[in-house]
């Protein structure tokens, strides 16, 4: 909300680290060499929260000669600093960097991913805002008495107990505020918590002077109110960008912390991730995650490459290919050479990118916080001036300093500070009733300005369910055998073809399954095989043009002969082709970036009516594609919902993600849905434009309302209590005109499909006699 130096905040989060500043040695061991006598250190500075922090901290970094470029995450509250070994031929002391981010007032330690934490803070400031809202009720009902001719020894009780009440309130309530202004000022700085600091505090000790004095009026309800709006506005502001930081910590949990290193004699050793170096030959169960990128040196087995490609198919590993830090070993026991060390594996590329996007996106929020800096000397520049001006010309200074209290309190922001979240609020309440979920308050401005639209395949345009598309040339009697088989598998396809089949299946004594190929049956009638088409019936039936085919397949046989082969697609979302053509009709470009076969990609884009189209795309790829739509000018929404869309959710515009997504890629996203159907596409985006428009209304009103009321307070016709009451006033306009967001009718959402239970692996339903 406000445009700070270091908050209370920072302080918090860094007493319950327990971090100090870290020694010399400390940060020379933490930091990364990136070659050419350059380094980078990451540190976790907890008390930024706002684009003039950002400004701060890299400003006063950039000064140092050793530091060749330094950048702040704000989403994870990270500093990463780039410096030189070495300056004009005297060694650099990495300690002078955490020594210059603390000259700004800020306190930094070594960044751990899992060592920040802000629900304590969450938790402090809604503490914070009931104190300062029931204490705000109980004046108000003491004030009326007074506004109601109260005699003078009623008036004085009165206000003598909205005194008590008050002070608690405003130590405890506002320490948010006066801590930030005392270390602004301390470090020679300004910040919006300086005006609102000195009004409360003026308000509250002038009013304690009329109290003593025996005076008609007292203002402890305004100063106490003042306290509460901007509180609200705080909290909000906090819990969303807090919200922000948990896709990439997500990401980074699926890193397992080591692996299984075999050395040169043949034993194991475990060892944590941080130690394993490229040559290392690591041991990889079935069930565990790809430590490090590496070589596949033994064995073969089926590998979830979902973080790679986004696809719920499992791919078949077998020696010689090349896997990925983060992808899952489902069936077989492999050998693994490893190419890379942990930092620089896939999943540490993935998080780069994603703090990249995320960098972008904090500094398209510092217009409005650079433009607020103004604010904070022009306040304090209007009060002294009428204090000045009035205690020369009427002689009065008491009379004077109301006057300037009264341009303080009436000239404070709330209305402005509001203007935005509340809408977002009210906002983010009406696509919850729509089975929306929004993370981060600022995506509804950034949803409203899309040009363009691009969706992933599985998962988003798809629901990733499997479906038989040829049942009736297969044959029943080879759909029961081959669900037979297929109910031992875990395998997608096996799965789909499993729940095809509502009666009885084929019961089989013994099946094998053959990690990366599919499974087989010995029976007196011969081998039965269920899989690819190379397991199924060998190398000379195995062509090209079945795997160029736009559906995936599976095939059953009989001894190496084919007795049936069953095709598969996966469904469409509800409401995928209406949302795709309504785009399109609206002027919005849409286009499909996926990680799956181009034939596969083609046939979907074909029946939906996108022409631009991208298939077998990495991670990297996808956020590429971004990137260039970007540095064109365009602005985009990108629906995923793979751990492998994490980094284009994270460089899109904005973006969406449905509620079955990966955890990652629910927590890169802007938007969640939580209902089966596409409809939340154009819903959030007409919610939004009707939500950038309210925002802007809210902001000629909080302009007007200063336009006019600024004057008067300068003038000397409004007492403290009168600034509040319009300061007040322009609030709960404001929360009225956020209100008319209810307008928006609810959507009704199609009801997800039912589906068969998937077979208990090693029993197979036995045909009924």
């Amino acid at each position: 909300m406000s445009c700070c130096a270091p908050g209370v905040e920072g302080s918090l989060d860094l007493e319950r680290s327990g971090q100090g500043m870290p020694s010399a040695e400390e940060l020379k061991l933490s930091a990364r060499p990136l070659g050419e006598g350059l380094f980078q250190t990451d540190l976790s500075v907890p008390g930024v929260y706002c684009g003039a922090c950002i400004t701060t901290v890299e400003g006063a970094l950039k000064k140092l000669p050793m530091v060749a470029r330094a950048r702040v995450n704000l989403s994870s509250k990270r500093v990463s600093v780039v410096w030189k070994d070495a300056v004009e031929g005297q060694q650099s002391d990495p300690t002078d960097i955490v020594r210059q981010i603390a000259s700004t007032g800020y306190e930094s330690h070594l960044f751990s991913m899992a060592g920040e934490n802000g629900d304590e803070v969450r938790n402090q400031l809604l503490r914070a805002v009931a104190v300062a809202g029931f204490a705000s009720a109980n004046i108000m009902l003491l004030s009326v008495s007074v506004w109601s001719g109260a005699e003078a020894a009623t008036r004085d009780m009165f206000h003598w107990i909205s005194a008590g009440i008050a002070a608690p309130a405003l130590i405890y309530a506002g320490r948010f505020f006066f801590l930030s202004a005392w270390k602004a000022l301390r470090h020679g700085q300004t910040n919006m918590d300086v005006p609102i600091s000195i009004g409360v505090f003026l308000s509250y000790f002038v009013s304690l002077w009329e109290t003593l004095h025996h005076a008609e009026h007292a203002w402890f309800d305004a100063t106490v109110m003042l306290l509460f709006f901007l509180l609200i506005g705080r909290t909000l502001d906090h819990m969303m960008r807090d919200r922000a930081r948990s896709a990439i910590t997500g990401l980074a949990r699926l890193s397992p912390r080591g692996a299984t290193v075999i050395a040169s004699d043949g034993s194991r050793d475990y060892r944590p991730i941080e130690e394993i170096r490229p040559g290392d030959r690591l041991s990889v169960a079935a069930g565990d995650r790809i430590a490090v990128d590496g070589k596949v040196l033994f064995g073969v087995s089926d590998m979830d490459a979902s973080v790679v490609n986004g696809e719920s198919t499992p791919v078949s590993i077998k020696p010689g290919d090349l896997v990925q830090a983060g992808m899952l070993n489902l069936t077989g026991s492999l050998t693994v050479e490893a190419t890379a060390a942990a930092r620089d594996s896939f999943l540490a590329e993935m998080i780069g990118l994603m703090e990249a996007a995320e960098g972008g996106r904090a500094r398209y929020r510092r217009i409005a916080d650079r433009a607020s800096q103004y604010y904070a000397p022009a306040v304090h520049l209007l009060a002294f001036l009428s204090f000045i001006g009035w205690g020369f010309i009427g002689g009065d200074w008491k009379h004077a300093m109301l006057i300037a209290v009264a341009v303080l309190i009436i000239t404070c922001p709330c209305a402005l500070g509001l203007a935005v979240p509340v809408v977002q609020v009210v906002a983010a309440g009406r696509l919850f009733q729509n089975g929306i979920m929004v993370k981060d308050g600022s995506a509804m401005e950034r949803l409203a300005e899309i040009d363009s639209v691009y969706f992933d395949k599985t998962g988003t345009l798809t629901l990733g369910r499997p479906r038989l598309i040829n049942r009736g040339e297969a044959g029943e009697a080879a759909l029961t055998l081959a669900a037979g088989l297929a109910g031992h598998s875990r395998h997608p396809l096996s799965q789909a073809l499993y729940r095809t089949v509502e009666g009885p299946v084929a019961a089989f004594d013994s099946v094998s399954e053959v990690p990366g190929a599919g499974v087989e049956a010995r029976t007196e009638t011969g081998l039965y095989r269920l899989g690819s088409r190379l397991f199924a019936c060998g190398e000379a039936h195995d062509n090209a043009s079945s795997r160029d085919q736009a559906s995936s397949e599976v095939v059953l046989s009989l001894d190496g002969k084919e007795l049936a082969t069953f095709r598969f697609e996966d469904s469409l979302r509800p409401g995928a082709e209406q949302v795709v053509a309504g785009l399109q009709e609206h002027g919005i470009a849409t286009g499909i970036l996926s990680g799956d076969r181009a034939p596969v990609v083609q046939a979907l884009a074909g029946k939906l009516g996108i022409a631009d189209w991208n298939a077998s795309l990495s991670p990297r790829d996808k956020a590429a594609r971004l990137s260039e739509a970007r540095e064109r000018g365009r602005k985009t929404l990108m629906v995923g919902d793979g751990i492998n869309d994490a980094p284009a959710l994270s460089s899109a515009h904005v973006s969406m993600a449905p509620a079955t997504a990966a955890d990652v890629g629910r927590q890169a996203a802007d938007f969640v849905f939580l209902r089966e159907g596409l409809d939340a596409v154009p819903l959030a985006l007409d919610v939004s434009r009707k939500a950038g428009q309210l925002i802007r209304q809210n902001f000629a009103l909080a302009i007007g309302y200063n336009i006019i009321a600024v004057p008067i307070a300068i003038l000397g016709y409004a007492t403290p209590l009168i600034a509040a009451l319009a300061m007040s006033s322009s609030s709960i306009i404001v929360v009225v005109n956020a209100l008319r967001l209810n307008r928006i009718a609810r959507v009704a959402q199609p009801e997800p499909q039912a589906l068969k239970p998937s077979a208990p692996i090693g029993q197979g339903a036995r045909l009924a006699s």
